[in-house]
């Protein structure tokens, strides 16, 4: 079947709407300035840029109840499709504050506070807290339609799980399996871990750029959050003369882990306050290049125009 022509036929009530057919993603056979959308009762596919927050969240850029997409072959979705009308909450704050609380601890850990240095504290609240609660709001995230957020939260989730299975005490041994392996020495482990967080480095930079038409609060939670493994990855893969991880380094990755935290929780709260709950609302400050730092600044030039 020809799929320009069958842009153009009206379905009939037995019939499904014809997916175009294409081997390449890349290429659409057909042209959507053609395809009369009445016939299918379908509205013209709309730009999620220029979609309104409405009630949902600071993670949630598109109005997926109301907006259609084209075929997408990320979403695994071959034809005009519409994620389903759900009922429910806005995970993200959750999924942050799981992520902000665990990180907050790994932060006090890594800087010495009040003299802990063993991390065992550690490894309950990222085990169930930031680890299964944000994984949890991750697949919400994914149930919503939010690409973004299911990504970051279901992969923070994971990292709080593994990072917890690395250290919990008489559990899988994997520290004490590499020192063995190792003759005795923690050379290998340090090198392993410092490995493991460069490689969280590496898909936190990834999720970062995503964020560089979003807002201040939510770009530099990811910017810190980044240069915190970088630096705690440097500490345990460049090591002082006494084949310890580096302190200053680790303390330097642990100040930027305890700015992150403090910034996760404030964009959660962003996402939990509304007229509701609260007798005020606080900012996250959209960068001027952003579709909506832009539209602020045309209604400014109209209300100068126009005298107001």
């Amino acid at each position: 079947m020809n799929p320009t022509t069958a842009a153009h036929e009206k379905p009939t009530t037995n019939d499904p709407v014809p997916a175009p057919s294409s081997t390449d993603d890349s290429i659409d056979p057909v042209d959507s300035s053609t395809i009369d959308y009445a016939a299918y009762q379908i509205n013209p596919v709309e730009s999620s840029t220029t979609a309104d927050y409405g009630s949902f969240g600071p993670l949630a850029h598109v109005n997926t109840a109301e907006t259609q997409f084209p075929a997408f072959a990320g979403e695994l979705q071959p034809g005009l499709w519409r994620p389903p009308k759900r009922q429910m909450a806005n995970p993200a704050p959750l999924g942050l504050c799981g992520f902000a609380l665990t990180t907050f601890l790994l932060g006090t850990i890594n800087m010495q506070t009040r003299g802990i240095t063993v991390p065992n504290i550690i490894v309950g609240p990222a085990m169930a807290y930031g680890g299964l609660v944000q994984l949890l709001a991750g697949m919400w995230e994914m149930a919503a339609g939010n690409t973004f957020g299911a990504t970051a939260l279901s992969s923070y989730g994971g990292f709080w799980i593994s990072l917890s299975i690395i250290f919990i005490p008489g559990g899988f041994n994997i520290q004490s399996a590499l020192i063995k392996a190792d003759n005795g020495s923690t050379e290998m482990f340090y090198d392993s871990f410092g490995l493991f967080l460069m490689g969280w480095f590496i898909f936190t930079f990834l999720l970062w750029i995503c964020t560089l038409r979003s807002t201040f609060a939510f770009c530099i939670l990811f910017f810190v959050v980044d240069v915190a493994l970088l630096l705690l990855g440097i500490g345990y893969l460049h090591r002082d003369a006494e084949g310890a991880p580096n302190a200053p380094v680790i303390k330097a990755g642990g100040f930027f882990a305890l700015l992150g935290a403090f910034d996760a929780w404030y964009v959660a709260l962003a996402g939990i306050l509304d007229d509701s709950n609260s007798f005020f609302l606080i900012p996250v400050w959209h960068f001027p290049w952003s579709e909506k730092g832009r539209e602020s600044r045309r209604r400014d030039l109209e209300k100068q125009a126009s005298g107001v």
